[in-house]
């Protein structure tokens, strides 16, 4: 059965981006940068909600030549890399995307259940949906230096308690990384 990993950057105060959708407060130095293209580059299928979606297709594929070397590496794995998209709303997806419209749940149980990698779920809309379901497997915080006072929580409200176990933790110059699985 495939694993799958939700992860992000996440303020002091919980959020993944500002109360306007920003996310300019995460830009990560290059070892962060390269820390993420390697672990992507491990990822079967990346999951991604509408907004996260709209926000990588916007940059990603256009990537500038005189782009930094390690943001030309992402552009390249993130469009090649076969990525499911969750909305009701979108119509058409490039850059090796599926598009899903109905069911979300029972869509990645079906992922899950039709391999042996790695899979992430990128997007707090889409991650909330699953996570009461028990569809997560491991959850990577990437801890930034910064309080927003508001925007898009990393975590929903659940009805009950998951436990969680700290298996690793790992320190960035902008950022230090707990990696949870579950108990």
């Amino acid at each position: 059965m495939r694993k799958l990993i939700y992860g992000f950057s996440v303020t002091l105060d919980g959020y993944i981006n500002d109360r306007d959708g920003n996310i300019d407060w995460s830009n990560p130095d290059d070892e962060l940068h390269q820390f993420h293209n390697d672990r992507y580059r491990d990822i079967e299928i990346s999951l991604h909600g509408r907004r996260l979606y709209e926000l990588m297709a916007e940059y990603w594929p256009h990537v500038p030549e005189d782009a930094p070397p390690i943001q030309r590496e992402f552009a390249g794995l993130w469009t090649s890399k076969p990525k499911v998209v969750f909305s009701r709303t979108l119509t058409e997806v490039h850059w090796n995307s599926t598009l899903v419209s109905e069911n979300a749940v029972e869509e990645v149980r079906k992922l899950k259940a039709g391999g042996d990698g790695v899979m992430e779920v990128g997007g707090a809309s889409l991650a909330a949906s699953l996570i009461p379901h028990g569809l997560i497997d491991e959850y990577q915080i990437f801890l930034m230096p910064v309080i927003l006072g508001g925007g898009t929580p990393f975590l929903p409200l659940l009805d009950k308690r998951i436990q969680l176990r700290l298996t690793e933790t790992k320190h960035f110059n902008t950022a230090v990384m707990h990696r949870y699985l579950l108990d």
